[in-house]
């Protein structure tokens, strides 16, 4: 069969065998390190953080965590504050020339970028760490803690901090000895660890009475559809014709070779959702603080409620045409087309080839900003049916974005090294596309 074949053909190369193996090696250093608790604290009496962290949005967070979070571990902070930090430092290269001008210095500037994050880390994670303590202290009984006091706080915000950045380690050595995508598929082996469990789970549910058998079916079927859904959001680019200039010289035509420009139906990728998200985790915070039982603190703190969703969707379609506005620019396209002689038929170059791009970018925005706000509410959705709150979380929201795009972008990583070396690829025809969303000019 060509599916074992291919399997052979990926370790009859020396290079992607190896780092096929150093990754899977660093993923069973990071999965181990989820069941070291930290020092002081009795791992058998995590019944009440097991039971705050099922659902919601600590669920999501111990999801994102690969299960640490839950087991009061060192890497229970996760990789989520270094992602943190990469957001703002994107964002800091909007707004300020200085953090423009090192985007555009090459290794060198990235270089830089990167050391201002992992500086940003450090100080999140001295923010986040103590809070999380607080929180260990409301969820489990006093006897949990074999240390108490000062000495006690200050080692184990040093732990968690240095977890967090020996984790941020793990997946830069993935990047660079390994597959590739480092802190990305480490995020998605957190989420993998935890489906067949909440799998099993909500199976459980439904062959012992709620439902039966065909329920589950029909669940799994539109589980597929919504990951076919997804990896179409991913894949999915709008191909503009850009009919090149014939330069004539004498009576000797030459060019005249048509490509196309790829506009993404979802430019903006999944940061829409984290950026929304991080906004209605305030009433979340609010109503930790006050102790609001009513009103419209709980109304936005219930991340399955009709409120709490739809403001969220109204937030991701705004996001998404802002972060699109901001990623790509119509005028730096309408000049580099306009220098390298290039034009679309019908439209005359410089103010009205930016009006066309303009346009374009509007029209096929709309529907990739709804169905990504849709594939966001969707776990509500799937709630409201009868799911398992545990098991909704892969219908939708950041977890199933995360999850497709990484799966395709290693696909892609494999099938480059196969190509290169003159072997088949995965896929019987075409490529693999990633995230990338490039696309092979016709």
């Amino acid at each position: 069969m060509k599916f074992f074949q291919t399997i052979k053909n990926i370790f009859k190369i020396e290079d992607l065998r190896a780092r096929l193996i150093y990754t899977l090696a660093i993923i069973t250093l990071y999965r181990l390190g989820k069941y070291i608790s930290l020092p002081g604290i009795d791992p058998s009496q995590l019944a009440g953080l097991k039971s705050q962290t099922s659902s919601g949005i600590m669920g999501l967070l111990d999801m994102f965590s690969g299960g640490a979070f839950s087991q009061a571990s060192v890497f229970a902070l996760g990789i989520m504050p270094y992602i943190s930090a990469s957001i703002v430092v994107q964002l800091l290269g909007i707004v300020f020339p200085y953090f423009q001008k090192l985007q555009k210095e090459g290794e060198s500037g990235r270089r830089k970028l990167n050391q201002y994050t992992r500086y940003l880390t450090v100080g999140i994670l001295l923010l986040q760490a103590p809070t999380y303590l607080v929180n260990l202290s409301a969820q489990l009984p006093a006897t949990a803690f074999v240390i108490q006091g000062w000495f006690f706080r200050f080692s184990s915000v040093v732990i968690l901090t240095a977890g967090t950045m020996f984790v941020m380690w793990l997946g830069e050595r993935i990047t660079d000895k390994g597959i590739g995508n480092g802190i990305s598929l480490i995020i998605m082996i957190g989420i993998v660890a935890r489906m067949p469990a909440n799998f099993i789970f909500e199976a459980g549910t439904r062959l012992n009475g709620a439902g039966g058998p065909i329920a589950l079916i029909v669940e799994i079927v539109i589980l597929f559809v919504v990951i076919l859904g997804t990896i179409m959001l991913v894949q999915g680019t709008r191909r503009v014709p850009v009919q090149y200039a014939r330069r004539i010289v004498g009576n000797k035509q030459y060019g005249g070779v048509r490509q196309y420009i790829p506009l993404k139906v979802n430019a903006a990728g999944v940061m829409p959702i984290i950026f929304a998200q991080a906004i209605m985790m305030l009433p979340i915070i609010i109503a930790g603080y006050s102790n609001a039982s009513s009103g419209f603190v709980v109304a936005f703190s219930n991340m399955y409620g009709f409120w709490y969703n739809l403001v969220t969707g109204i937030l991701i379609i705004l996001f998404t045409y802002f972060y699109t506005a901001v990623t790509i620019n119509p005028v730096q396209m309408a000049e580099d087309m306009k220098k390298n002689g290039g034009f679309i038929p019908g439209i005359k170059p410089g103010r009205k080839t930016v009006e066309f791009f303009d346009t374009i970018m509007s029209r096929i925005t709309l529907p990739g900003s709804v169905f990504l706000a849709l594939i966001a509410i969707l776990p509500a959705i799937v709630v409201k049916a009868g799911i398992t709150p545990q098991f909704a979380q892969f219908y939708g929201g950041t977890s199933l974005l995360i999850l497709v795009g990484v799966v395709l972008d290693t696909l892609q990583q494999i099938e480059s090294h196969l190509l290169m070396r003159h072997y088949d690829g995965l896929m019987k025809s075409g490529r693999v596309k990633g995230r990338s969303g490039a696309v092979t000019s016709i």
